[in-house]
């Protein structure tokens, strides 16, 4: 699992500006629960033009409810202009950095903040992100052209891996991820392709195997990052593709608890084992 900064956890354990204003002067929505984040920022003006309230809610992993956290303190007392200023990186640096895997919270972050600029200075009439121009590149994300373009040139990406990192395109059924290349070679002038392999299918299992296989995950992958909250989990049973895990120590009762099962659990048990798991909270 990613080692955490403690301002990381710090926002993620204390979010500071949760909520939502009300008869705000902008407001921004990016991601979707089908996708696994989902960010919606508020912003009210003072009489200066400068942001005297900001607030958010979030579907997302902890990176994502830190980086939102933290975004709010950077945009709070700034103008308009200033806010715009503020990078994913900014975000980032911020938090004494995010692990890169999960630099695409930060990008969602001052893409939501952008979409509430955006409604306020056109009164309203686009109050989305996802009001998108360009080519979607990545049916799995909904994520176009144009924002690969915009993250690699921000960051100076160079790797298919590194554009997944920073928007999460490619990282479904990677059928996008040749075009992901093409995008990189032209505009880092790569003339030489990088080799892109489809995913591999997933090998069948007996039962007995992917039993071993999801505790050793739960084990070595996903216990490590639960405990250093005093948390845990534990394979409950595996029926088919059917798997029920329960929780542990403080991950019990837990305000964030269905947060961190789906962001962590769920996801590392998909990703480790196999994405045909269907993974349930007992």
């Amino acid at each position: 699992m990613w080692d955490y900064t403690e301002k990381v956890r710090d926002h993620y354990l204390h979010p500071r500006n949760v909520g939502e204003i009300q008869n705000p002067d902008g407001v921004g929505e990016v991601g979707n629960m089908r996708c696994g984040d989902a960010l919606r920022v508020s912003v009210k003006l003072d009489d200066n033009g400068k942001i005297a309230d900001i607030k958010f809610k979030s579907f997302g992993c902890g990176s994502a409810i830190a980086s939102a956290s933290m975004l709010t303190e950077l945009a709070k007392g700034k103008t308009i202009e200033e806010a715009s200023k503020i990078s994913n990186q900014d975000i980032a640096e911020a938090l004494n950095g995010l692990p890169r895997e999960k630099m695409h919270c930060s990008v969602m972050g001052q893409e939501a903040l952008e979409a509430a600029i955006n409604f306020y200075k056109t009164g309203g009439k686009k109050t989305e992100a996802s009001v998108k121009a360009g080519e979607i590149v990545c049916t799995c994300f909904n994520v176009t052209d144009l924002e690969i373009e915009k993250a690699i040139i921000d960051n100076k990406l160079t790797s298919v891996e590194d554009v997944t990192h920073f928007t999460k395109a490619g990282g479904g059924c990677g059928g996008c991820q040749p075009k992901i290349q093409e995008i990189l070679d032209k505009i880092n002038g790569n003339k030489t392709a990088q080799a892109v392999t489809a995913k591999k299918p997933v090998e069948p299992m007996t039962t007995l195997q992917k039993i071993d296989k999801i505790r050793t995950v739960i084990e070595k992958e996903i216990n490590p990052s639960l405990e250093k909250d005093g948390g845990g989990c534990e394979l409950v049973d595996v029926d088919g593709n059917s798997v029920t895990i329960a929780m542990k120590g403080q991950c019990v009762g837990c305000a964030f608890s269905n947060m961190t099962f789906v962001s962590v659990v769920e996801k590392t048990l998909k990703e480790k084992v196999s994405n045909a798991l269907t993974v349930k909270m007992a």
